[in-house]
């Protein structure tokens, strides 16, 4: 005789019947909250992810900045060690000028004087080559920024450089020493 009724199983527990459908171990409403989980963990990792974009390029910004600065950091330090080198230079630069000079007037053996000229030629050919110039300042008419007026003679006409008594040198275009004149007035 068949009953209908499912018998226990060995184990002890009642067979689920044959046309029963497994339970869904989630409901809806565990389904949505675990949803909202989620949209909630991917909002807060694409705020972090927003974040340490955002942190990186200011990062990455300021990086840049302090390499430009210490590129021009480096220059300036540069640029103020060869003018220093240059100022403590122009003095014998002056000397040789006046070596040169006296040479002319004075009985100097020809190759003592090829010699100085020689040394002289090297030096302002290196000189000129890291950027010094002379301020060509004779007949010139007088600017206060590249001529230092030490003697004058009084008169009307536009002030105009007569005569030179020290060279005056620019370094790649700024004015490292003026040049030491006497100032005429005469037209």
């Amino acid at each position: 005789m068949a009953t209908d009724d499912a018998g226990p199983a060995p184990d002890g527990e009642p067979e689920p019947a044959a046309d029963a459908m497994p339970a869904d171990p989630f409901g809806d409403d565990e389904l949505a909250e675990a949803a909202a989980r989620i949209a909630d963990d991917l909002a807060e990792l694409r705020r972090e992810r927003d974040e340490l974009l955002d942190l990186s390029r200011r990062l990455q910004a300021d990086f840049e900045n302090f390499r430009k600065r210490t590129t021009r950091e480096q220059a300036e330090n540069s640029e103020r060690a060869t003018v220093r080198l240059i100022e403590r230079l122009l003095p014998v630069l002056d000397s040789f000028e006046l070596a040169v000079g006296s040479m002319e007037r004075a009985e100097v053996d020809d190759q003592v004087r090829k010699g100085i000229e020689l040394v002289f030629a090297g030096l302002t050919d290196v000189l000129t080559a890291e950027g010094l110039e002379r301020i060509d300042a004779l007949d010139a008419p007088f600017d206060p920024n590249e001529h230092e007026a030490v003697l004058h003679d009084d008169g009307e006409a536009e002030p105009r450089v007569a005569e030179v008594l020290r060279s005056g040198w620019r370094l790649k275009g700024r004015v490292v020493r003026p040049a030491m004149v006497k100032v005429s007035r005469e037209g």
